[in-house]
């Protein structure tokens, strides 16, 4: 498992642009934290799993319409498609499926 979270958030660094301290901040834990699941010194809790895998299916899915450096803007900004929240917020409160369905409507044409 320890193995498979380190890449996840390799796969978040590389292209979401996200630093550890992101991570930290949308798991609400330390950096430090992050920086022993990546050293497989700590594996996250369930709920904290969770987040993670959201927050990587969502930069994969930014990464179809964006460059990393603009997915980590798109993250933490205030979006008029998400009723001016910020996606790192809501994925946080476990409401990814409406930052998806902001994602979809950007994919669709429907808010460019």
């Amino acid at each position: 498992m320890s193995g498979a979270i380190a890449s996840i958030i390799d796969d978040l660094e590389h292209r979401g642009r996200l630093k550890g301290t992101d991570i930290a901040n949308i798991a609400d834990v330390s950096a430090a934290t992050v920086s022993r699941w990546r050293t497989g010194k700590a594996v996250p809790h369930p709920r904290t799993q969770l987040i993670i895998a959201d927050l990587r299916y969502v930069v994969d899915r930014l990464s179809d319409l964006y460059t990393p450096d603009e997915t980590r803007v798109w993250l933490h900004a205030r979006n008029a498609l998400l009723d001016g929240e910020r996606a790192i917020d809501l994925i946080h409160q476990n409401r990814t499926e409406e930052v998806l369905s902001a994602i979809e409507r950007l994919d669709a044409g429907a808010f460019i």
